[in-house]
């Protein structure tokens, strides 16, 4: 019935897989469990190494660093039953009924489910503030990968985009694929944890590359307006020729606004245009380099 597979980067999967076989044999259901590490070369593969001793349960690891989508692609093909439940690795079922919701939601004719994300309401560290508000205002609200129910063949119809290797964004061009084939995800109330907090800074460095990733899908016209937000405003100001001024702006109060990002307070609203600055300046080197060839 249910292929459960969680894509790891350096984290202990160890008190995920024990909740999930203990929620998985409590509703007597056919299951497996897949994870799979990807080249992270981490010393907590020891312990992830000790999954492999669970019934139905398998850990993987990856020869060459394959991305967060095209690792989840190759659990899904290991994968022998018909539904899939994905589950990024740093998350926790809320609930110990968590499983028993998805299981009493399938059906024949709905496809797709997203159980939702939630975080802890103890605020952390300081460094790692911007991450934790981040994740509260915006992606409890958002429909993601990271606690999904998905059909195999329908997962397998329409996978991942490989042409991502680094991270982000991937989320966006696999739900907008869904939609244009007419899918309707069904978003149901069975949130995970998100567990790992990283910090501002490093937050700050992966929304830049998600953002490189951002500018290639714009520029494939993989993605458009209509799915991004920060795209609609570019081609607003690209409309009313403001970007070469946007981009200037955004050079000269980057320093500033990362130093925001950075403290105690930091400004979700200077987050929003961080983003759409770096977007404008990554679009314009990549037209600068295209008139120098």
């Amino acid at each position: 019935m249910l292929s459960i597979l969680i894509p790891i980067f350096n984290y202990n999967v160890l008190p995920l897989v024990n909740e999930l076989v203990k929620q998985c044999n409590s509703c007597g259901i056919t299951f497996e469990i897949l994870c799979q590490d990807d080249t992270s070369n981490s010393t907590e593969n020891f312990q992830n190494q000790e999954i492999n001793s669970f019934p139905n349960c398998s850990f993987f690891t990856n020869e060459i660093n394959l991305g967060r989508g095209k690792n989840i692609n190759s659990l899904a093909q290991k994968a022998k039953n018909n539904w899939l439940l994905i589950l990024d690795c740093d998350t926790f079922p809320a609930e110990n009924n968590f499983i028993q919701n998805y299981i009493s939601r399938i059906t024949d004719s709905e496809n797709i489910y997203f159980g939702g994300i939630i975080y802890e309401d103890k605020k952390p560290e300081k460094e790692q503030l911007l991450r934790w508000i981040y994740g509260r205002e915006r992606e409890t609200s958002a429909v993601l990968s990271s606690n999904l129910l998905i059909k195999k063949d329908v997962f397998l119809q329409f996978p991942f985009d490989e042409s991502i290797t680094k991270y982000g964004y991937e989320d966006l061009l696999f739900f907008a694929v869904l939609k244009k084939k007419n899918f309707k995800i069904n978003q149901i109330e069975n949130p995970t944890f998100h567990l790992n907090l990283e910090t501002s800074e490093l937050f700050l460095v992966k929304t830049k590359t998600a953002l490189e990733n951002l500018v290639f899908l714009y520029n494939s016209e993989k993605i458009s307006a209509e799915e991004s937000k920060i795209i609609k405003a570019f081609e607003l100001l690209k409309k009313i020729k403001l970007i070469r001024f946007a981009n200037s702006i955004f050079k000269i109060n980057q320093g500033k606004i990362e130093q925001n990002l950075l403290s105690e307070k930091p400004s979700l609203f200077l987050f929003d245009l961080y983003k759409l600055g770096y977007f404008c300046f990554l679009h314009s080197c990549k037209v600068s380099r295209q008139l120098l060839v």
